[in-house]
């Protein structure tokens, strides 16, 4: 059966004229789905009851199940959710002062192999539907009952690896008519895939891109992330620089710091070098333990060296807050559990 979330309006539109039924039945679906949040079509009450077993026949509505719910100190959620196939995913509610922050996978499984990240352990399936990526806003929605606010893509696996459906979801969670999120407060993060930045760029979507720098020397990103033997620094900072010309966008870079490795003051020159120019903001992120992971924390004192260098050479740097650690839900701990 075909999943109902998978389609944004315009393609629902489409999708319901081929089924025989008038455009605008789609477009009350659609509400039902995204405003009204219900998770069967025998509530959708203005639609005939032949109309509501002809959408039972045809399409699934994808209520995903939590296998597991954890809750850390600071307040943070991680969900395990069933997709419904004999896979699992995880995904992470945060709670900060201006409203409530979802970090959503975009695959089953990542391919790109990062060695400070837990997904690297764990077999690449496949990727996610635009419904599957949708439907864990709204089960967490459902399960807290609450409105989320902001949408990180920066779970288990690469959003540009999952282009289509990942552009597709966005267009369905920035609908008026759908979960009304505005653009500016979806993030799109990415080891560096640099054909991805340029299609991005051309796709008039005013989203944040957040790319993993991670490192200021190829030899040394190389070692961290294996994106970087297909895109070097020179080529990601290109499509970067083409990315904010276009778009007129901030690009936030992800700098995870690691000791001995990537956290001194030479590190600190050499990125303010690169990035001369920019519009650009820079998310320092201490690095978290993995398993069987070899990297380990910086300390606090060089991660605050670090930033002020940055910020006193005109590069605007903030570290980011740890949240969800002792339930390794924090930045680079998401793994896909065994079912």
């Amino acid at each position: 059966m075909k999943n109902i979330k998978d389609y944004n309006l315009d393609s629902l539109k489409e999708e319901f004229i081929k089924i025989g039924e008038k455009p605008f039945r789609a477009e009350q679906v659609f509400k039902w789905i995204y405003e009204a949040k219900v998770t069967d079509f025998d509530e959708m009450t203005n639609l005939s009851l032949d109309l509501r077993e002809k959408l039972k026949n045809i399409y699934t509505m994808c209520n995903f199940k939590i296998l597991k719910k954890q809750e850390s100190s600071d307040g943070t959620k991680k969900y395990l959710f069933d997709v419904l196939d004999g896979n699992a995913i995880e995904t992470v509610l945060m709670s900060y002062h201006h409203g409530y922050s979802l970090c959503v996978s975009s695959q089953i499984g990542c391919k790109m192999g990062c060695k400070f990240c837990a997904s690297t352990g764990i077999n690449f399936i496949r990727n996610l539907t635009s419904g599957e990526i949708v439907e864990q806003i709204l089960a967490v929605e459902r399960d807290n009952n609450i409105r989320i606010s902001n949408i990180v893509f920066m779970g288990i696996g690469e959003p540009l690896n999952n282009y289509t459906n990942v552009v597709n979801a966005i267009r369905i969670i920035n609908n008026p008519k759908g979960l009304n999120i505005g653009a500016r407060h979806i993030s799109i993060s990415t080891s560096g895939l640099v054909p991805g930045i340029y299609r991005l760029a051309e796709e008039n979507i005013q989203c944040t891109l957040s790319i993993s720098l991670h490192a200021t020397t190829n030899e040394q990103r190389s070692k961290m992330m294996p994106v970087n033997n297909a895109f070097p620094i020179e080529e990601l900072l290109k499509a970067c620089k083409d990315y904010i010309e276009k778009t007129n966008r901030r690009i936030s870079f992800e700098y995870a710091l690691a000791k001995d490795n990537n956290d001194n003051l030479e590190d600190a020159k050499r990125l303010c070098k690169l990035l001369k120019g920019m519009i650009c903001h820079i998310n320092l992120i201490p690095i978290n333990k993995i398993e069987n992971g070899e990297f380990t924390k910086s300390s606090n004192e060089n991660i605050m060296r670090f930033r002020d260098y940055l910020n006193e050479h005109g590069i605007v740097a903030t570290i980011r807050r740890e949240l969800g650690s002792d339930i390794d839900a924090a930045c680079g701990q998401l793994r896909r559990k065994n079912l």
